[in-house]
């Protein structure tokens, strides 16, 4: 471990930076593994009639992830970023192992459990400890790598498990994926990564009062939630966009299947929605330190509504499922590295891992409001319109944040917010 003094920014921190990006990309491809495969095993292999049934799996990985990402963002001055993040990975390791076994549905929805820990903890801390590094300056470029590797990991797990499906058995390509990604990740955190805790100290004494304690969870919570402007806009945006996520995930594989499509084509689907995600937040999260955060989150969450209209009125045409795929990738790309660089904007660097904890936490309980509203309406109606009313809840998403979230920061000028001063 170095113990050379810390310093803030990208060009000074960037091997460790690097590695943390190379990291986030094993946690996207962790959780990629099952985008085009697992809601088509529920029904091939376990014989899973209902579409609530087969999205299970994402509600458990839901509540899983999101109350992880509570507890990451509460105990990550206390325990240190770097043993969460493995933590993180030692969570994964029991995934592939209980989906090779599994004799029926349950254990897979038990896996995703597992799978969601691995998430929050180690997706978390990727994200907190690449803001941590970089500062005031740049944090939405630096974000935006952080995501466009995260979900470009999860875009070729995605693409290369249906592919590999085709002509193997499914369930074995997650199986051995799944233990190769882990363990890589576990290794690599435990051999090269350090701790960003000194990074930490040295932004709060330079920007802030160095002496201010890090705020109680109640007092983030509440905030986050709904009394700070900036911060609840952020959290219900961040809610919805996972919502369609878990559309994306669970039910257009079903969808695109029901019309006759290939596992090579689902593949295809499901790999370039979160490969546009990913490679467009490299540009996003630069743009929006220019611009300001507000215009993009927007302009992302309508973009959803539209192309996700597109998909419900495509009847599963391929050609017209991956121009939508393409819409989706895209608005996404706008709203998800724009997302948490908002809120590390407004919050002192004591309440950063808090405040980004509580905003994960609502983003992550869109997979459990997802899988629930996804799977009980395509049972109740069909497919197309479950997609369709999906489309309206994100319009309506963009235009909250249009009507609620103030004026547009930049770079980070105002990182002066923390819960004490909000108080009255």
């Amino acid at each position: 471990m170095s113990t050379g003094k810390p310093e803030l920014g990208l060009r000074q921190n960037l091997p460790q930076f690097s590695l943390l990006v190379a990291i986030n990309a094993l946690v996207g491809a962790m959780v990629g593994l099952e985008r085009s495969t697992l809601p088509l095993i529920g029904q091939d292999s376990f014989g899973l009639g209902s579409t609530f049934a087969v999205l299970s799996f994402i509600v458990a990985f839901g509540l899983a992830k999101a109350f992880t990402n509570l507890g990451a963002g509460a105990l990550a001055e206390r325990v240190g970023r770097r043993r969460l993040l493995i933590l993180g990975w030692a969570a994964a390791l029991p995934v592939p192992l209980l989906i090779a076994v599994a004799p029926n549905w349950g254990w897979v929805v038990a896996a995703n459990v597992f799978l969601g820990v691995n998430q929050g903890l180690a997706w978390s801390m990727t994200v907190v400890m690449k803001i941590d590094l970089v500062g005031p300056r740049n944090r939405g470029f630096a974000l935006g790598l952080n995501e466009a590797a995260g979900y470009g990991g999860v875009a070729v797990a995605a693409a290369a498990s249906g592919w590999l499906a085709a002509d193997l058995v499914a369930r074995d390509v997650l199986v051995v994926g799944g233990a190769a990604v882990a363990v890589a990740g576990l290794l690599m955190t435990w051999l090269f990564v350090r701790d960003t805790g000194d990074h930490v100290v040295l932004e709060q004494a330079r920007h802030h009062d160095g002496d201010q304690p890090a705020p109680p969870l109640r007092d983030v919570f509440r905030d986050a939630t709904y009394h700070v402007p900036e911060l609840r806009s952020c959290s219900q945006a961040g809610l919805v966009n996972n919502l369609n996520d878990a559309l994306a995930w669970g039910l257009v594989p079903l969808f695109l299947a029901a019309n006759g499509a290939s596992a090579v084509q689902i593949g295809l689907v499901a790999g370039i929605y979160p490969a546009v995600w990913g490679v467009g937040q490299i540009w996003t999260g630069h743009w929006s330190d220019s611009v300001g955060r507000k215009p993009l989150i927007v302009a992302g969450m309508l973009l959803q509504s539209a192309s996700l209209g597109v998909l419900a009125a495509s009847g599963g045409r391929i050609a017209i499922a991956t121009l939508a795929a393409v819409g989706m990738g895209a608005g996404t790309a706008l709203v998800y590295p724009t997302l948490l660089a908002a809120i590390s904007d407004v919050v002192m660097p004591v309440a950063r891992a808090p405040s980004v904890g509580v905003y994960r936490f609502w983003r992550d309980m869109g997979y459990v409001v997802g899988g629930l509203l996804v799977g009980l309406l395509a049972d109740a109606v069909d497919a197309s319109a479950t997609i369709a009313i999906v489309a309206g809840l994100t319009a309506a998403s963009g235009l909250w944040v249009a009507l609620d979230m103030p004026n547009p920061r930049r770079r980070g000028a105002g990182t002066t917010w923390s819960p004490t001063a909000t108080r009255s």
